[in-house]
């Protein structure tokens, strides 16, 4: 009988103690993932375009969202708090195979204040999906329109320079915080003349595509501190510079295919980025 007293007393004392240890674990997971007060702009190591902004307070927008669903979700997963199954806002700029899948894949696990999509979107295929997704959840849907601004709190807002249709055209979007700009240049040479909104003062990082031409009025005038360059848009004479060469538009360069999932970091004053690898 004390025997079996004693063997019940150690199984309940394991099982404690495991539990605490559960715990201690999720607690230091939190105390890692907990917001830091900066704006984050993660540009994710996913074929096709995506990105995740987060602001101050660790609320997410996420912008597009490749090609791969499974992979987006992945990064998701280990940027975004366990406990964290919502999001600000989600921001279609094109809704084709390299820019949607991966959106949809991130709406059947979180929830969305606010969806924003291209007029011109289709209603088949993975657009059927994304609105249905979208519909279930309740989400409001607005057009991608230049001028539409998103408070993300703390400082820090996301506005669209431009949303201009066609292979030419994408959309243009400017964060910023503090003293901190950021561009997201989705496109073609329609959407240079909005990006060009943001020349004269400091520019300190652009997402530009790979395939498109670096030697451009734009670039001229932007002078940003570092590219990122972006994999989505495809030209059908592509620019083939190396990185050396690429070096004259900007000292700071980076690529997914390089450098993994790319965090540019900002406090208002000052700007950092952190690479993958």
């Amino acid at each position: 009988m004390e025997a079996a007293t004693s063997d019940r007393r150690s199984a309940a004392l394991r099982t404690a103690g495991w539990l605490l240890a559960m715990v201690i674990i999720l607690l230091a997971v939190a105390w890692v993932q907990r917001p830091d007060g900066h704006v984050h702009i993660y540009f994710l190591d996913t074929p096709g375009d995506a990105f995740l902004v987060q602001a101050p307070s660790g609320r997410c927008v996420l912008i597009d969202g490749g090609s791969d669903p499974a992979l987006l979700a992945t990064l998701l997963g280990r940027i975004m708090p366990f406990w964290r199954r919502d999001l600000a806002a989600v921001v279609l700029t094109s809704a084709d195979g390299a820019h949607m899948p991966g959106q949809v894949a991130a709406l059947a696990r979180y929830r969305p204040d606010m969806a924003f999509t291209t007029p011109e979107m289709e209603s088949g295929g993975t657009a059927r999906e994304w609105r249905r997704l979208v519909d279930l959840l309740g989400t409001p849907v607005r057009a991608l329109r230049p001028g539409t601004r998103l408070d993300l709190g703390g400082g820090a807002s996301l506005r669209v320079l431009a949303a201009v249709p066609g292979d030419e055209g994408g959309a243009v979007l400017l964060i910023t915080y503090g003293a901190t700009r950021a561009i997201i240049h989705g496109g073609g040479k329609l959407g240079d003349a909005a990006a060009n909104q943001a020349a004269g003062t400091s520019l300190n990082a652009l997402a530009y595509p790979w395939q498109r031409d670096l030697d451009t009025p734009l670039l001229a005038a932007l002078r940003p501190r570092a590219i990122i360059f972006t994999s989505a848009y495809e030209s059908a004479a592509p620019v083939l510079l190396s990185y050396a060469e690429r070096r004259r538009f900007s000292p700071n360069l980076y690529h997914e295919k390089n450098d993994g999932t790319v965090d540019f970091v900002s406090d208002g004053r000052r700007t950092w980025i952190e690479t993958e690898r």
